[in-house]
């Protein structure tokens, strides 16, 4: 065996690498955010995390425990300067600033942000506070997504669900159910704009349709994560 030279290349310090933790049932979120980072210069290192096959309150709740080992496999050379953890209804209930301790527990950085985190930064820049929720979730999952955003100063009077619990078939609601949905919640008069919740559902490629539709703007899980992310790991 012949031993051989080599040399290391410096980081690249203008390109800050983010975090982002997937839930092992998601088959959308990743794939969506390929796109909506797409000329990204910085890297994005993602981690798995234990979640059901049905989400219920109390398997999102079983999530806060799994925060730490999930935030422990991302590399740890660098410090990040955000990471995003990718559930709208866990975070709802284990509570935004709880998902962030868990996560800096056993990961170097400075945010932590999650969809609802990053919804509500978003209808603040956009200035709109009365929504229309779109929701793939059973009721008791509902519940505490309405919740949370009220306490960013969010209402979601006007919400509508397709009750499935089960994350394989809420990755697989057909791109014409979702338009239909969002757009009929949305010509409510008192909505000034609508919100699909769930990084499973697959809205990347329907938000302009709705939008142009109903004249208002549209939100979703994935699309707020990605703003708030880049917003923050460039701010």
């Amino acid at each position: 065996m012949t031993r051989l030279a080599y040399s290391i290349d410096a980081d690249d310090l203008t390109a800050s690498p983010m975090g982002l933790i997937v839930l092992q049932t998601d088959e959308t979120l990743e794939p969506e955010f390929s796109a909506y980072f797409s000329d990204r210069t910085c890297p994005i290192y993602v981690s798995r995390i234990p979640s059901g096959k049905e989400v219920t309150t109390n398997t999102l709740a079983e999530m806060e425990t799994a925060l730490p080992v999930a935030a422990d496999l991302l590399p740890k050379t660098r410090p990040f300067r955000v990471v995003g953890y990718g559930c709208t209804s866990a975070s709802s209930v284990i509570g935004s600033e709880q998902v962030e301790r868990m996560v800096q527990k056993t990961c170097d950085v400075a945010i932590v942000t999650n969809p609802l985190r990053a919804a509500a930064a978003c209808a603040h820049d956009l200035g709109v506070g009365k929504f229309a929720l779109l929701s793939p979730y059973i009721e008791e999952v509902n519940d505490p997504i309405r919740e949370a955003f009220a306490r960013n100063g969010i209402l979601m009077d006007v919400f509508g669900t397709f009750g499935e619990a089960e994350e394989a078939r809420v990755a697989r609601i057909s791109r014409q159910s979702l338009i239909d949905a969002a757009t009929k919640l949305g010509r409510e008069k008192s909505v000034e704009a609508v919100f699909i919740s769930c990084t499973n559902l697959r809205t990347f490629d329907i938000i302009d349709e709705i939008e142009e539709r109903l004249q208002k703007p549209v939100l979703t899980s994935n699309q707020s994560l990605a703003w708030h992310m880049r917003k923050l790991n460039c701010d």
